[in-house]
């Protein structure tokens, strides 16, 4: 009996002791996989689930005018992002997100983007970013666990919708898509930094480590008058409304430096509340936006003409018909003229003699001075997507392509081209590059940018004699709505038929008045562009854009003090050329 008990007992420990070495075999074996088999595998998922590396995002520098005006700035706000427990139901984290829907007035399509994350199982989910203090305020009333906010930078534009245009707009993560934010981009957007996050097993946050600090955007100056901004977009609206416009733009600037004071655009809008179609902000018509110029154009004509010397002062021309034929079609001015002088055709705009003059220079002559101006290529102002316009090679003209260029027609330019055009008359013959940034700062010192050298177009003595040609057209001709008292004003009016694509031709009710100009003729201070799209009722450069140039440009030398008397004292005029480089 007693051999039968030990012999249970010692069945009985053997068996323990095979379990008991098996399953430290298992143990050991199990330990060999994670430790040595799926360590480098396991300790990754370990990292994922407890650490994570995130970029932090590096306040975007300011944006200034040329006085120092914030036009732009970033500043904090929070943003709200969940992160579900491991413990939580699906449906429990719906209820999360539906009290957060209520709290941040989420959209339906936002809600439904996150619950379908929910269900991939997401662990890290954005609510809505760059909220306001107060809506921050009302979630973490709710006390929802998984909820957690981050401080991020938001773009503030404190003018609302001034300037928009030249501005441009950033995306969600502060990159620059349009405008100054888009083309200096590289400077305004700095270094970002990184971050270590450690978090529990349920993936909540509760601690983090600056691994890399972030490096502020650099700050950016605009030769933009904020002021003269006001002024210009201003009287753009009210111009635009009173004349029942599409659309239309200004450009204000200086044409001894390129620099531009102001470039205003109407429709507007606000860049703190854009509009849901982006192309809207996009859409710079200053530059973006080509036309035909019609009469403004022969600034270019004559200036050929004087230049080569193919046509006199003296010279006269019979306009008395009110009309010339040429190949395949009559072009006709807008009242009968009679017999007009060189000086003449261009006080009164006639396109009948402006065709004549175009004839005597020649398709050489004509074609090499208007690539001179710069048409047909860029300015290289420094703002993003500048259109070149279009002007074919001359082996492409066709026999009535001298005619109609020499009245602006079989050409298409930008605001800014035609602006750069009558900066050269006003610049004593010498074309000067347009710009809208002045400097870009840094901390350790300011960084300018380099005065840009002007290239010759054309003599002086030939831009002084279309320089007072101008003139004429603001005393006696199609430009005297643009006269201010005690200052000498030169310009040339434009009214260009718009090519209608539902008929294939060009229309004879719809229309582009412009006026292009400067102030005062005898030194330069100021020069100006308005073009006014598809006007109702009255339509003639004239009658529409003229008006326009005059009320801003004596406003805006109000504001610069320049005193109103016919001749500027020498000392004025240096002084302010002085003051308005380094403003």
């Amino acid at each position: 009996m007693k051999n039968l008990y030990q012999k249970k007992v010692r069945n009985r420990t053997v068996m323990l002791l095979f379990f008991f070495t098996a399953w430290l075999a298992i143990i050991v074996l199990r330990l060999i996989q994670l430790q040595v088999v799926h360590h480098m595998t396991l300790k990754d998922e370990v990292l994922r689930q407890n650490h994570a590396v995130e970029d932090i995002t590096p306040k975007r520098g300011t944006i200034y005018d040329r006085s120092g005006s914030i036009l732009a700035r970033s500043i904090p706000r929070p943003s709200a992002f969940y992160i579900p427990s491991k413990d939580e139901s699906l449906n429990k984290q719906y209820e999360d997100i539906e009290k957060l829907r209520k709290a941040l007035r989420l959209s339906a399509q936002k809600t439904t983007a996150i619950k379908k994350r929910l269900e991939k199982g997401a662990t890290f989910i954005w609510i809505k970013r760059k909220i306001e203090p107060e809506d921050a305020e009302r979630v973490k009333k709710l006390e929802i666990a998984g909820v957690h906010f981050d401080e991020e930078n938001k773009r503030f534009y404190p003018q609302g919708k001034r300037a928009a245009h030249v501005l441009g707009r950033v995306d969600i993560d502060d990159r620059g898509q349009s405008g100054i934010e888009y083309r200096y981009n590289t400077f305004l957007e700095g270094e970002k930094g990184k971050r270590l996050i450690l978090k529990d097993a349920k993936y909540r946050e509760y601690r983090f480590e600056i691994l890399k600090a972030p490096i502020s955007g650099k700050d950016v100056v605009l030769t933009i008058d904020e002021t003269i901004q006001y002024i210009a977009e201003r009287e753009l609206e009210k111009a635009i409304r009173t004349a029942k416009a599409r659309w239309g733009t200004i450009i204000v600037s200086q044409p001894f430096s390129g620099e531009i004071l102001a470039m205003a655009n109407y429709p507007a809008f606000d860049l703190n509340h854009p509009p849901s179609k982006v192309s809207q902000i996009d859409r710079n018509k200053a530059i973006h936006h080509t036309f035909d110029p019609g009469s403004t154009f022969k600034i270019i004509t004559a200036s050929a003409a004087l230049e080569t010397q193919s046509v006199g002062l003296n010279a006269v021309f019979d306009c008395s018909s009110g009309m010339i034929a040429v190949p395949g079609k009559v072009i006709r001015d807008h009242k009968k003229l009679g017999i007009l002088s060189f000086p003449e055709v261009i006080i009164h705009s006639s396109n009948v003699g402006a065709v004549q003059i175009g004839h005597r220079i020649g398709e050489k002559n004509l074609n090499e001075m208007i690539k001179a101006f710069g048409f047909g290529q860029s300015t290289h102002i420094d703002l993003p997507a500048e259109e070149k316009g279009i002007f074919r090679p001359i082996e492409n003209w066709t026999n009535i392509s001298l005619s109609s260029l020499s009245i602006g027609y079989e050409i298409s330019v930008t605001a800014i081209q035609m602006l750069q055009a009558v900066n050269v008359v006003a610049n004593s013959g010498i074309k000067m590059p347009p710009k809208v940034v002045k400097c870009v700062l840094s901390e350790e010192k300011e960084s300018q940018s380099r005065p840009s050298s002007g290239q010759g177009v054309m003599s002086e003595k030939t831009a002084g004699q279309i320089s007072r040609l101008l003139e004429r057209v603001v005393l006696s001709g199609t430009g005297v709505k643009a006269q201010i008292d005690g200052f000498r004003v030169a310009g040339k009016t434009g009214t260009a038929q718009k090519f209608d694509p539902t008929i294939g031709r060009y229309s004879s009710s719809m229309h582009m008045a412009s006026f292009v100009g400067y102030v005062p003729v005898e030194e330069p201070l100021l020069s100006m562009i308005v073009i006014i799209d598809d006007p109702k009722g009255l339509f003639y450069g004239g009658e529409v854009a003229a008006p326009v140039f005059q009320r801003i440009a004596a406003e805006t030398l109000r504001y610069l003090q320049i005193p109103a008397k016919k001749t500027l004292p020498e000392k004025t005029v240096a002084s302010y050329k002085r003051a308005a480089l380094e403003r």
